[in-house]
């Protein structure tokens, strides 16, 4: 979309939504309460509210290259910063990691030495905070190639972000007394359709409506 195609939206979001919520919008002047963090890739095909089809406020939402969760520690960690509030502050009950079919990101992990000249920032980010991912596939699934191992890299990545998140202190306490559930997602912008990770069988299933909410990961082992 073109910057005259935003400008007409944001008048039609004023005059055709905004207008009808104003109650909606007052209320969130005041506070807000979110009960889900939702970490995703900065992709623009991923649109969180539009896949869980929820309002304004109901999503605490942190976006990145590759929906990637440096672990406790680093230096000038804008997602430590926004995990820490979202869970002390806001008091968030469910964290989901959603990453996504043809993922650019896990592409150029998986040819990770071509991106250092051409794009060295992104380089810099996948190398420091994605290398346990890139090695792991490379160790574990040398049988795979193509599509298959695209995908078998994305699904890891997540899984090892979710590793990343039981780094925090604050994540860790929460988890302990059952006040904090963690999820694996995986969206496929071809068909729809949203996985999510089931420990129990060490495999992504298909989630669908009723899904069971339990806690998906608390026996979660490599596959």
């Amino acid at each position: 979309m073109s910057m005259k195609g935003m400008i007409r939206g944001l008048s039609d979001f004023y005059t055709n939504y905004f207008c009808t919520h104003q109650e909606m919008f007052e209320r969130l002047s005041q506070s807000q309460t979110p009960e889900v963090l939702f970490i995703t890739c900065s992709d623009s095909r991923i649109d969180p509210n539009l896949l869980t089809q929820t309002q304004p406020g109901e999503l605490f939402i942190i976006r990145n290259v590759g929906n990637i969760i440096p672990t406790y520690g680093t230096i000038n960690s804008g997602e430590g910063a926004a995990i820490e509030y979202a869970v002390h502050t806001l008091g968030v009950k469910d964290i989901i990691i959603c990453g996504h079919s043809h993922c650019g990101a896990m592409k150029g992990l998986l040819q990770l030495g071509n991106l250092a000249d051409e794009m060295p920032l992104v380089y810099e980010w996948l190398k420091h905070h994605a290398e346990p991912t890139r090695l792991l596939v490379q160790e574990n699934y040398k049988e795979y190639s193509g599509e298959e191992l695209l995908k078998v890299t994305i699904e890891e990545n997540i899984l090892t972000q979710i590793q990343n998140l039981e780094t925090y202190p604050v994540i860790r306490s929460k988890l302990h007394s059952g006040q904090l559930y963690l999820h694996a997602w995986v969206y496929e912008i071809e068909t729809g359709k949203v996985f999510a990770y089931n420990a129990s069988n060490s495999q992504f299933v298909p989630i669908e409506n009723p899904f069971p909410i339990l806690n998906p990961l608390a026996t979660m082992h490599p596959r």
